[in-house]
């Protein structure tokens, strides 16, 4: 009797990460075990020898390969790292991590889905010392290779933790100690950026905002002094730069 050969199933485990400045920071975090990494032939700047001793198999793929395999050279930047995901904590490991902590500060994130500025969101986080994002397993995307890539190495440091229920959530966090701020952009809202020492930050996305479920969690509502640039129809900052406001004001201030 003729059997047919069946398809192994995909390792969960495992990912891919893109991009010259998120593939090196993936290299160096231990909590990653590696499987192979792929570099385009040639190209300058890439020495297989950098990175033998991190990775245990290199290949090197001819443009054509590479293309086949994963796209156009401005997407992958001629890098690709297969590796093992990373572990993200609870909600309950986060909050129990940081009960003795005086400053403490989340990001959480309602519908969002753009992934680039989940990325840039990443970065900032990393740089304001902002520990963990939080998102709905719902109307946003799992951590992946664009994200990554966007982030430039922040996924290494910041946990993406995706939860059932946002307003649930927040009430947890609330019920630990930690004060929940929104940020709404609506001219009604306090516009004084005052963020206490342990707090979590809400941002909706860019053209429904927070939904209502999310805004009766929040303590306070905040909408970020602009200048209004009607005539031009610029009346709203992008979430990204929103975020990063917000996380420098509470870096400033509590650090």
């Amino acid at each position: 009797m003729r059997t047919t050969k069946q398809k192994k199933p995909k390792n969960k485990g495992f990912c891919e990460i893109f991009g010259i400045h998120a593939v090196e920071a993936a290299i160096l975090n231990p909590k990653r075990t590696h499987q192979v990494l792929y570099l385009l032939k040639d190209k300058k700047g890439f020495k297989k020898e950098k990175f033998t001793k991190f990775v245990p198999e290199i290949k090197e793929l001819k443009s054509k390969e590479m293309y086949k395999m994963f796209g156009s050279e401005s997407t992958h930047q001629g890098i690709v790292l297969k590796t093992s995901n990373i572990n993200q904590p609870s909600i309950d490991e986060i909050i129990h991590n940081s009960k003795n902590n005086s400053s403490e500060v989340i990001v959480l994130l309602d519908q969002i889905t753009d992934q680039n500025n989940i990325g840039s969101i990443m970065r900032s986080c990393a740089m304001f010392n902002c520990k963990s994002i939080i998102t709905s397993k719902d109307n946003a995307p799992e951590l992946s290779a664009n994200i990554a890539k966007a982030a430039s190495g922040a996924i290494e440091i910041v946990n993406y933790i995706s939860v059932v229920n946002l307003a649930r959530t927040l009430n947890k966090f609330k019920k630990n100690d930690y004060w929940v701020f929104g940020f709404d952009n609506n001219e009604n809202n306090n516009q004084k950026i005052d963020i206490p020492k342990k707090c979590v930050l809400v941002f909706g996305s860019e053209g429904k905002g927070l939904r209502n479920l999310t805004k009766k969690e929040c303590d306070a509502l905040i909408s970020i002094p602009t200048k209004k640039q009607s005539k031009y129809n610029i009346d709203s900052l992008n979430v990204s730069n929103a975020c990063a406001i917000a996380l420098f004001e509470h870096y400033r201030k509590n650090e």
